[in-house]
């Protein structure tokens, strides 16, 4: 496990868009022959093309994105919640980040009685962690906002979905809690998520957050090159290769 986990850490380097159209680059500018040089070049280019257009980048999300299915009338007996919507400040504090709307629904499905417990999964998935653990300093807030600590439940000792799921099941095992369950997560990521939770035999109802893609009309900036894709591509293509690595393991 924690090979396969290091692994994974560093192997992330090598599937980001980015990584693949630096490499080509400097492939192009270290080749001697005239005719490498430019297919290398020309490569680079297209990449960079393709990873940057928003009209590429919505139409892939919008496929593999899991849509939100009815919720059932009675409450849910918990609401799980993954980490990876907070950071650490220079502080050593925790601080919201571009993620931080599965906090908000999480605590959104809470507050209108869809849930009657909340179980926030995370623990510190940074390949050198330090003390910080993310689901104690959301408990925090959590409190802040007068959610009672009896409904409350902190996962922190997972550093990925793999764990995430069996560390959940366990807790929720041990508090009596029945299934179905809320998995409330990015769009992005619940899919790998789903399939995860389900390997677990854990019934889970998706509950995605945080979309990427825009809202399906066309926009004449939808053609021109802009980096927000780029970045956007780094988050999906870690989505697919965990899945498709996630499916064979």
């Amino acid at each position: 496990n924690v090979m396969f986990f290091v692994l994974s850490k560093v192997l992330l380097i090598f599937i980001q868009p980015f990584t693949w159209i630096f490499v080509f680059l400097v492939t192009a500018l270290l080749s001697k022959k005239p005719k490498r040089k430019r297919r290398f070049f020309i490569s680079a280019v297209v990449l960079l093309l393709i990873f940057s257009s928003h009209l590429l980048f919505n139409q892939f999300a919008r496929l593999w994105d899991i849509k939100p299915v009815p919720l059932k009338t009675t409450p849910y007996s918990c609401v799980i919640v993954l980490g990876g919507f907070s950071d650490i400040d220079a502080n050593g504090k925790g601080v919201f980040n571009g993620m931080a709307d599965r906090f908000i629904q999480s605590l959104k499905l809470f507050n209108e009685g869809k849930a009657s417990h909340i179980l926030v999964s995370g623990g510190n998935g940074n390949l050198f962690a330090g003390k910080f653990r993310e689901s104690d300093w959301v408990k925090t807030q959590l409190l802040e906002f007068k959610v009672p600590d009896s409904c409350i439940i902190i996962e922190n000792q997972s550093r990925n979905t793999l764990e995430n799921a069996a560390f959940s099941k366990a807790l929720l095992k041990q508090k009596y809690l029945q299934p179905p369950y809320l998995l409330v997560t990015s769009a992005f990521h619940m899919r790998r998520s789903m399939g995860i939770f389900k390997k677990q035999n854990m019934e889970v109802t998706p509950f995605p957050c945080c979309y990427m893609a825009g809202n399906g009309a066309f926009a004449i900036t939808d053609f021109i090159p802009d980096a927000g894709p780029l970045s956007g591509w780094n988050y999906y293509t870690k989505e697919v290769v965990g899945t498709i690595v996630n499916y064979f393991k």
